[in-house]
């Protein structure tokens, strides 16, 4: 059966997504349908497609899911959500500046800013390995884990999905290309990982290169820019607000410390609308 799809190309600094309205038209899509549209040569083109649904509780207005261009559905996307909450306002499909919004990793608020700029609470970062979920003895601030013959430390931090952050002298040189793929499917990941390689500038600025579970390297990751934050903070490292660098371009995010919601704010543009058959 052909189905005709509305949809949205949007983008967060480069990190650029299919975005569909799953509310007012019916969505039933299989893993190689989604793989066509995230695909740049034959489909439209993306890293993510995301879905804005009818909420699933009375506290949230409506419920955000992420699908990576490989087909596999995913629990969190911070880039993606300022872009859900520019979608919802352009489509007139919600008049309010702060919207609370439920994903398969829990609720969180986007806040339409004055400045055209959209500020997201990703709620609580996870450290406990279980709540990651990493194989771990106990909860620390790094751990080694043996990649390639090599032993590499990192921390592994949840905001909504799986990070692993490692260190490093420059992003340009950063071995993404060769440790990313395999710490993001390692055995201590049970549920694989997004692998974030982080050059420390000063207190307040860091440059960040991620390679993002399903995805590979994207021009920016929200999420992995604030699981790179915390790890720098709870290294001693970083101050309470720090910018982050991606490819793309900037993102600012604020962390109080442990027990505290993150806060990223960031840009989020459209860039076209279109329709495609299925």
């Amino acid at each position: 059966m052909n189905m005709n799809i509305n949809f949205t190309k949007m983008h967060g600094l480069g990190n650029d997504f299919v975005v569909i309205d799953a509310i007012n038209q019916p969505i039933e899509l299989s893993e190689d349908q989604y793989r066509f549209i995230a695909d740049r040569r034959f489909g439209i083109g993306c890293d993510q497609i995301l879905l804005v649904e009818k909420a699933h509780s009375e506290t949230t207005d409506f419920y955000y899911r992420i699908i990576n261009a490989n087909g596999t559905e995913v629990e969190q996307c911070g880039n993606g959500a300022r872009c859900f909450a520019r979608f919802v306002q352009e489509k007139g499909l919600s008049d309010k500046a702060e919207i609370p919004v439920g994903t398969n990793a829990g609720d969180i608020r986007l806040l339409l800013q004055d400045d055209g700029l959209v500020r997201v609470d990703m709620g609580v970062p996870q450290l406990a390995p279980e709540e990651i979920p990493f194989i771990a003895v106990e909860q620390a601030v790094t751990y080694e884990l043996e990649v390639d013959h090599l032993i590499v430390e990192l921390s592994a931090v949840s905001i909504g999905n799986p990070h692993a952050v490692l260190r490093v002298e420059s992003v340009a040189m950063a071995p993404l290309e060769n440790i990313g793929p395999l710490l993001e499917s390692h055995v201590r990941f049970p549920q694989r990982c997004n692998v974030g390689f982080m050059q420390i500038v000063d207190r307040q600025q860091i440059k960040l290169r991620v390679f993002e579970r399903g995805a590979g390297e994207t021009m920016a990751c929200g999420t992995g820019a604030c699981a790179a934050v915390v790890s720098g903070h709870l290294l001693g490292l970083l101050d309470q607000q720090v910018t982050v660098t991606l490819p793309g371009g900037d993102l600012l995010i604020e962390w109080p410390g442990e027990g505290c919601p993150i806060i990223m704010s960031g840009p989020a543009v459209t860039v076209f609308d279109g329709s495609i058959q299925l």
